[in-house]
């Protein structure tokens, strides 16, 4: 990791402000464990691993759906981003709902993970 400090003139006074850029993939300035982040995903942009191992209470989806539609998702689902591509493990009847629904689009709570956090949640 480098840091440098930048100094802007501030009518005759300097501003001192201080960025770091890692080797990490994360955003300049950022530190790595800035913790989640709320992301409005496409539902076809998440991966959904477990899906074909389990099933949803579909009267629990069609409360959700009711109250989506009503009010909105009030809870974001978790999802972990590796590599770029996005993977939900939680969440399944909101989820659902969202595609029952037609909606294109779901608010996640995103962290970033390594190969290794995925292998764990496959297990």
């Amino acid at each position: 990791m480098s840091n440098f400090v930048l100094q802007l003139p501030n009518k005759l006074r300097f501003q001192s402000f201080t960025v770091s850029s890692s080797f990490n993939g994360s955003a300049p300035g950022v530190p790595q464990s800035a913790g989640p982040v709320i992301l409005e995903l496409p539902l076809d942009k998440i991966r959904r691993p477990l899906m074909r191992t389990r099933s949803n209470d579909q009267q629990k989806v069609k409360e959700l759906m009711d109250s989506i539609k009503e009010i909105g998702l009030q809870v974001p689902i978790d999802v972990l981003e590796v590599d770029g591509v996005y993977y939900g493990f939680s969440g399944c009847h909101r989820y659902e709902a969202h595609q029952q629904l037609g909606l294109p689009t779901i608010r996640c709570k995103v962290r970033r993970g390594t190969k290794e956090t995925l292998r764990h949640h496959l297990r």
